[in-house]
């Protein structure tokens, strides 16, 4: 099984393409995926790759974590697993009125 990696200060002109062109370099990319908000369709500035070998994961974090790409300095560590969200509420307004 493979690491995720957690890629941070990506330049928001960066793209999935162009990361995994970059850590192709290294080893076999499973999957590169450059977060984007879904209203304005840009990039967050981060992003999330896979690395077919745990060897290398830690090799892009050797070689690449601080250096420049796009501008800025990458931030490369490995993923954390995502959190549950706390809470039932899925948002929204509440709709329900009461009469006294």
């Amino acid at each position: 099984m493979g690491k995720k990696l957690y890629i941070g200060n990506l330049s928001y002109s960066v793209d999935s393409n162009q990361l995994a062109d970059l850590f192709s370099q290294v080893g076999t990319v499973d999957s590169a995926n450059v977060i984007m908000d879904r209203d304005t369709r840009r990039s967050k500035g981060f992003a999330f790759v896979e690395m077919a070998e745990e060897s290398e994961a830690q090799a892009v974090i050797s070689k690449f974590n601080g250096t420049d790409f796009g501008g800025r300095a990458l931030n490369i560590s490995e993923a954390k697993p995502q959190a549950p969200r706390e809470g039932g509420s899925r948002g929204g307004f509440n709709n329900s009125r009461r009469s006294y």
